[in-house]
């Protein structure tokens, strides 16, 4: 009975850790695709400003 009971600690620890784990994954990927979406929003925005500066500078 006690090797079962060590073995469901053992099983209760790996759960722990690996959900830790998967935790900590999810955060980093998440701060990652902040930093990608706010970076991406921000080029748009130059790039539609230069367009609609340059807008006037055509001649037809």
């Amino acid at each position: 009975m006690a090797a079962l009971e060590r073995m469901d600690i053992r099983m209760e620890e790996k759960t722990y850790k690996t959900m830790g784990g998967a935790g900590a994954m999810n955060i980093a990927v998440g701060v990652v695709s902040l930093v990608v979406g706010v970076t991406s929003g921000i080029l748009l925005i130059i790039g539609g400003a230069k367009l609609l500066a340059g807008r006037s500078k055509i001649l037809f």
